[in-house]
């Protein structure tokens, strides 16, 4: 087994309970650690039997696009799409960062991570 990584994808989104946040929207930071066997493709070099971590940006992208209220609901749906996407994945940990949150306070960020396990409920 191994490990494709993609750390910090910026994203411009309208996630969030407020109002405003849903108006104005505001700077993300995602990360998705995914978990298959690399043992194929490290042996042939060929991207069609590896994860490709273009599709997995794309994910991101995709998921990140639809507005939400709750961070956790976005990283479920992100989860979800890796599954379904690429058979090979069996395991999923995503961390969705809100960057500067409306928080009244000098926080850098506020995160949610959410771990999957390939035909495990949620």
């Amino acid at each position: 087994m191994g490990k494709i990584i993609l750390k910090n994808v910026r994203c411009y989104s309208f996630h969030g309970c407020l109002k405003e946040e849903g108006l104005i929207g505001s700077e993300y930071l995602v990360s998705l650690k995914v978990t298959a066997s690399l043992k194929k493709s490290a042996l042939s070099d060929r991207l069609s039997e590896t994860v490709d971590y273009v599709l997995l940006n794309q994910i991101i992208k995709h998921e990140m696009a639809k507005p939400s209220k709750l961070l956790e609901t976005v990283a479920n749906r992100i989860n979800k799409s890796v599954f379904k996407k690429d058979l090979r994945i069996t395991k999923s940990i995503v961390t969705i960062t809100k960057v500067c949150p409306p928080i009244n306070g000098d926080v850098e960020g506020v995160s949610v991570k959410l771990k999957q396990k390939k035909d495990s409920k949620f």
